[in-house]
């Protein structure tokens, strides 16, 4: 009788074997709570600046780490990870074993406790009302969100416009508010949203988780409607870490 050759005889899916080496399991954990400069990542991971690298260039042609020059110092590159891709690339790994192992547990799970948190951005006039938004809504007001700017501007209106069409949320009540306005606040995470904000963030009281997300500031200048693509990435580039945000504070032990 032949023996018909299983799944799991074959070789292990190519993202196990690419994630599988000590050095970029690391990284890939590092990357995971917040994205960081090569410098960065050298100091957290006590390992030489070329050996990282060399590292994160595997990973780069894996197409599980992205990079992204700083909107702060053109010479510095942060580099982030894509959440939703490798969950994916898990649930599939897992499903290559036994179907029962593909992830189902649901994003947005609600937080066992009401969490604060602070979007922080340049003007607080697009990224980071956007975020504030988006954490409150997708949350079910389990995440007490808000927002503020290191040079406050008023609203733009492709914030305005791209929660409301793409959300159905509305932004009209948004005034931008200086970093000073919650100098004295604790929160569960403090998260910037651009480069330049990041240089100059305070500290805040409570030992917040402070994350940061390289993301591009999608009002350049041009016409509105120019830039209205590059809100709509940014919008749904922010929904998709919050769910995962959601997640993380989702995972956190009750209160006693």
């Amino acid at each position: 009788m032949s023996v018909q050759p299983h799944p799991a005889d074959s070789a292990p899916p190519e993202f196990l074997q690419l994630a599988a080496h000590p050095v970029r399991w690391r990284l890939l954990t590092e990357l995971a709570r917040s994205d960081r400069g090569v410098s960065e990542l050298t100091q957290r991971l006590g390992e030489p600046q070329n050996l990282v690298s060399y590292h994160l260039g595997k990973l780069r042609d894996g197409r599980l780490v992205a990079a992204r020059r700083s909107s702060a110092d053109r010479r510095d590159t942060y580099y982030g990870l894509d959440l939703a891709r490798l969950g994916d690339l898990l649930s599939a790994a897992g499903g290559a074993l036994h179907p029962g192992l593909r992830l189902s547990r649901p994003l947005r799970e609600a937080p066992p406790r009401r969490a604060r948190v602070l979007f922080l951005c340049t003007g607080n006039s697009a990224r980071s009302p956007m975020a504030e938004a988006l954490a409150r809504a997708r949350s079910g007001g389990a995440v007490e969100a808000v927002s503020a700017g290191s040079h406050p501007r008023p609203l733009h209106p492709n914030a305005l416009r791209v929660m409301r069409e793409m959300y159905g949320l509305d932004l009209a009540a948004h005034a931008s508010k200086p970093l000073q306005a919650y100098a004295d606040q604790s929160f569960d995470y403090v998260i910037s949203l651009c480069d330049r904000v990041r240089e100059v963030c305070p500290e805040f009281p409570g030992d917040p988780q402070t994350v940061h997300w390289s993301l591009p500031n999608p009002a350049t200048g041009e016409p509105d409607e120019v830039t209205y693509p590059l809100f709509q990435e940014t919008a749904a580039e922010l929904a998709r870490r919050i769910d995962f945000l959601i997640a993380a504070l989702a995972d956190r032990a009750p209160a006693a």
